[in-house]
């Protein structure tokens, strides 16, 4: 592929997760910004709630890149979708930089020649910083680290212990001392940090990560060592098209955007739109009805749980829902979404809340984590994401469980281990996956095809 100009693009990494690289990363788009740069974000692996507040910081959406998902040759449209219009580009990591295999940080990086800007978390330590860089400096020779931060430096004599015993050594450059700032900490609960939609990232708190970066970190000399070419490729969304797409008339897709529902890949939604779908966001909290003159739902993953008793209050958006799906309307729901489909959900305080009851079943959190894993769903039957023997990738975490779906609700999906999930229930199909259409893209086109098709339409 042709090469496109060289430009700042680096990945922070991070020795293991904890180590501040969210801040970190977020405190750099946030001082880039401030120069007057536009910044493009990216986040590696399978995360929602990273990209929702590089999005806030960068004033423009962060994507997922991911090996294990989607193709390289996706991942290289994606890159190059980030790029379009920057003037400098900042990933993520996930993990530490050499977890997760082919789908981590260090595949992503190796994959591009992405220069590495290491996070070191060196609380607890000294001189032993200079193994810990020399280890992730040296053990891939086709993974570049190009500069190193050190984070939760504990003071000027922690500081000069660490510079003498890396002085010595031909090492990468460190750029960055970042002290200890409870200041800057994010909040984070279960399944992460707080999310954007619960605007834990006031303008303040952006600000003292950006001056925070500034006062720490040698951004000039950072821009300087992490610059990148990377291949060309065709832009995610312009451009795009599936031969397989009836022409048709566009059509209207509920799409649930709130603090509970707010668990989406940015590509999902840029091929929905693509494939000719207007995406109409709605609040299963605060609107009383779905959206008029639509003929598809979208309900996306996020936090139900933490909202079960308001959205249990809000029983006209139940009611019309409900009667949306049992009148055959077309439903796509994933996680979160897909408690909201069933019966009843109990909290984590044993607390028992009606939902849409469109699946005759209850969910329930639990103490600990019930699933995490990358996850491939051949389809079963003909459905809303395309055809018998299509394969799609996702992701599962959660801390849910439901009781035995009974038997005479359909499965849609085979997965790898021989289970089968995606329930359906006349033209709602729900369960556990995140799935992420960059690994199918058909899959997008197929899902607005069936809402062309749909007679029913949203008027409750």
């Amino acid at each position: 592929m042709r090469a496109v100009p060289r430009l700042p693009f680096f990945l922070v990494a991070g020795t293991h997760s904890g180590c501040g690289k969210t801040t970190i990363a977020l405190g750099l788009m946030a001082a880039l910004v401030r120069r007057g740069l536009r910044v493009g974000a990216g986040k590696c692996g399978p995360d929602f709630i990273d990209p929702g507040l590089h999005g806030v910081v960068c004033g423009r959406p962060s994507r997922n890149l991911d090996l294990a998902m989607c193709q390289q040759e996706w991942v290289a449209r994606v890159l190059a979708t980030v790029a379009r219009d920057a003037d400098v580009v900042v990933v993520e990591g996930v993990m530490g930089l050499f977890d997760g295999g082919e789908g981590g940080s260090a595949g992503l990086a190796r994959r591009f020649d992405l220069p590495v800007v290491l996070v070191v978390d060196v609380r607890s330590c000294a001189e032993s910083v200079a193994a810990v860089v020399h280890g992730f400096a040296s053990l891939d020779p086709q993974v570049r680290v190009a500069a190193v931060l050190c984070n939760r430096v504990g003071g000027a004599r922690h500081r000069q212990l660490i510079e003498t015993a890396l002085a010595s050594r031909s090492l990468p450059p460190v750029l960055g001392w970042l002290p200890r700032d409870g200041e800057v900490a994010l909040p984070s609960r279960h399944l992460g940090l707080f999310t954007a939609e619960d605007n834990t990232l006031f303008p303040d708190r952006i600000q003292r990560l950006a001056a925070w970066i500034e006062a720490h970190v040698d951004l000039n000399r950072l821009l300087d060592c992490c610059q990148a070419v990377l291949p060309s490729a065709p832009p995610l969304v312009a451009g795009w098209e599936n031969p397989a797409t009836p022409a048709g008339p566009g059509v209207r897709i509920a799409v649930a955007r709130d603090q509970a529902f707010c668990f989406y890949y940015q590509d999902n939604l840029d091929l929905l739109a693509a494939a000719g779908a207007e995406l109409v966001p709605f609040s299963p909290l605060a609107d009383q009805r779905l959206p008029a003159g639509v003929t598809a739902v979208y309900l996306g993953g996020g936090y139900p749980e933490l909202y079960a008793e308001s959205l249990a209050a809000n029983e006209t958006m139940r009611r019309s829902l409900a009667a949306f799906c049992h009148a055959g309307g077309l439903v796509y729901g994933e996680c979160g979404g897909f408690l909201y489909l069933c019966q009843e959900l109990v909290n984590g305080h044993g607390c028992s809340f009606p939902m849409t009851g469109v699946f005759p079943v209850r969910a329930r959190m639990e103490r600990r984590r019930t699933a995490l894993g990358y996850r491939r769903a051949e389809i079963l039957a003909p459905c809303c994401l395309g055809p018998p023997g299509a394969v799609l990738a996702g992701h599962e975490f959660h801390y849910s469980t439901i009781d035995p779906m009974p038997a005479e609700v359909e499965r849609v999906f085979a997965l790898a281990d021989g289970a089968q999930e995606g329930y359906r229930v006349a033209n709602t199909l729900a369960g556990y996956l995140h799935l992420h259409f960059g690994s199918r893209p058909e899959a997008a086109a197929a899902f607005v095809a069936a809402a062309r098709m749909s007679p029913v339409r949203s008027s409750f």
